[in-house]
């Protein structure tokens, strides 16, 4: 008799998978590249740049979007230098809100991604030689966000979007304008 209740819960459950699945439109029809202003936590500004791919919708108006991005941070004071990097890879998903323009789609989105972290020092001591440090940690971060996607041409896309990464000591916020191009059209 307990079985019966997750049997059914099962079945509603795989109903609902099936009606996904049929919903959902997966498939390489883009890919794109970008330029971001970057403000890591507790640095200055530091520039980026990354590549995506327009991976068709999982569900209604909600698209998938794999991305690889990359920035780097130097600074140079008194003899020393230090610099960080992060190289991510992750997925985002896009809710595409209806707009009465069908050329102008905004949207918002969330997404995971695995950062990559490098940092490295190295100190000139007059008269003892210089001292390098380095390390790297790779963690976990959510990435939050929105922005809107215009067609410059009919195979062409611009992409203005503003995202926060939240990760271990070291969150993000990046401003990113990319182009993408339709394939397959």
């Amino acid at each position: 008799m307990k079985r019966f209740p997750l049997f059914l819960v099962l079945a509603i459950g795989l109903l609902g998978a099936q009606q996904a699945m049929a919903q959902s439109n997966l498939k390489l029809r883009a890919i794109g590249a970008s330029a971001a202003l970057v403000n890591p936590e507790n640095l200055d500004n530091a520039f980026g740049f990354g590549v995506f791919a327009d991976m068709g919708q999982i569900a209604p108006r909600i698209g998938l979007e794999p991305t690889l991005e990359y920035w780097s941070k130097s600074e140079d004071a008194f003899g020393a230098s230090a610099s960080l990097r992060d190289l991510s890879i992750g997925a985002r998903g896009k809710y595409y809100f209806d707009t009465a323009n069908p050329k102008v789609r905004p949207f918002a989105g969330a997404g995971l991604g695995l950062h990559f972290l490098r940092a490295e020092a190295t100190v000139n001591v007059p008269g003892f030689g210089t001292v390098t440090s380095d390390a790297s940690d790779t963690k976990l971060g959510l990435d939050l966000g929105g922005g809107v996607a215009t067609a410059v041409s009919p195979k062409d896309d611009l992409h203005v979007e503003g995202w926060f990464g939240v990760v271990s000591d070291m969150n993000q916020f990046a401003l990113r304008v990319g182009l993408s191009h339709k394939l397959g059209l």
